[in-house]
């Protein structure tokens, strides 16, 4: 009889012990799922943001969800062709993607105002207010989300001119040789300079032979990457624009197949990324700015406030073209006014 209760103990006990074991595994099969996401983006592998900006927020994506969520990285034109980013996540051939507002304005028109009007502001802080306390960021998260899509500004940043020549006044743009591209290029034009588009492989061939007399590849990272300073000993400020080019897309109904969990990690991981990568790029702007000041003697340029002025009552012809393309490009276009009249630079 004892035999018997003994071994039905035993019995009862393995299943319970059975039973306990399927439940840990099947827990533990669950949490070990694994979603890996193609990521394509628009930088090639040799551009610092592909490291600083992609592959960082992938890694923090990676370790926050155990190794859950696997953001895959692709160079441009490794998957997707730069340009066709945008379409493709929007078609689900991805489910997220970063490229640059530049290139999808006739989708979605408020991107004219997104890729950087000349002169919006006049510091990074400045754009950080606008997009994320002014509600600018939301504005074009609506408008995304009419295509099925999320968005998520990487960071803002400024572009700024490398320059042969000592600009130091607002009339000292007349006749300038400069390299630009898009909205900047007719802005600089408009203002007295000879502006004209040249390939950015042909851009230092054309510095050091005299053909133009400055370019801008970015701000102080940028031009400092491809050698500018090297033939251009001064670098000029106020910003022509500070600007919110590079940016992140997902598909809203892949999102939306992610555990809640997960959906939480990676929203709030690009939602810091705006800041990260922000006060980052700030912080390497200003130290690129003192190696090259001491190290290849270049001189950096301020023009004082009533030259910016000329050169922000320039721009808004500009700013009143782009308010014409659409509503929302309107709206946004008068929430940059009433802020730029609120910092007394335009009445």
């Amino acid at each position: 009889m004892k035999k018997a209760l003994f071994a039905g103990s035993i019995v009862v006990l393995a299943g319970f012990v059975l039973l306990a074991m399927l439940s840990v595994g099947g827990t533990a099969l669950a949490a070990e799922k694994v979603y890996t996401w193609k990521c394509p983006t628009h930088w090639p592998m040799s551009s610092a943001s592909y490291k600083g900006s992609l592959l960082f927020a992938a890694e923090r994506v990676k370790n926050r969800t155990n190794g859950r969520l696997i953001l895959e990285p692709y160079p441009e034109n490794a998957l997707i062709p730069g340009k066709e980013v945008f379409s493709a996540v929007k078609r689900g051939m991805v489910p997220i993607g970063i490229t640059s507002s530049a290139y999808d304005l006739a989708q979605v028109p408020l991107l004219n105002v997104n890729s950087g009007l000349p002169l919006n502001f006049a510091a990074e802080w400045e754009a950080a207010y606008f997009y994320q306390w002014l509600g600018f960021e939301q504005m074009v998260k609506d408008a995304f989300a009419k295509h099925g899509l999320m968005y998520y500004t990487d960071r803002v940043y400024p572009t700024e001119i490398a320059i042969k020549k000592p600009v130091r006044k607002f009339e000292d743009f007349k006749g300038l040789k400069l390299r630009s591209s898009g909205i900047l290029q007719t802005y600089l034009t408009s203002i007295g300079a000879a502006a004209a588009y040249i390939p950015g492989g042909e851009i230092y061939t054309a510095l050091a032979s005299g053909v133009i007399d400055g370019a801008h590849w970015g701000a102080v990272q940028g031009n400092d990457s491809v050698k500018f300073y090297e033939v251009c000993k001064y670098h000029l400020r106020p910003a022509l624009n500070v600007t919110a080019t590079d940016y992140w897309t997902i598909n809203k109904k892949e999102f939306e197949k992610l555990p809640k969990d997960l959906q939480e990690i990676l929203a709030k991981t690009l939602e810091e990324q705006f800041w990260l990568r922000t006060t980052q790029y700030q912080f390497l702007e200003n130290t690129t700015l003192s190696k090259i000041q001491k190290e290849q003697g270049v001189e950096l340029i301020t023009l004082p406030p009533p030259d910016f002025a000329k050169m922000q009552a320039a721009a808004m012809k500009t700013w009143d073209e782009v308010a014409q393309r659409s509503p929302e490009c309107e709206k946004a276009v008068k929430m940059l006014q009433d802020f730029n009249r609120q910092m007394g630079r335009i009445k």
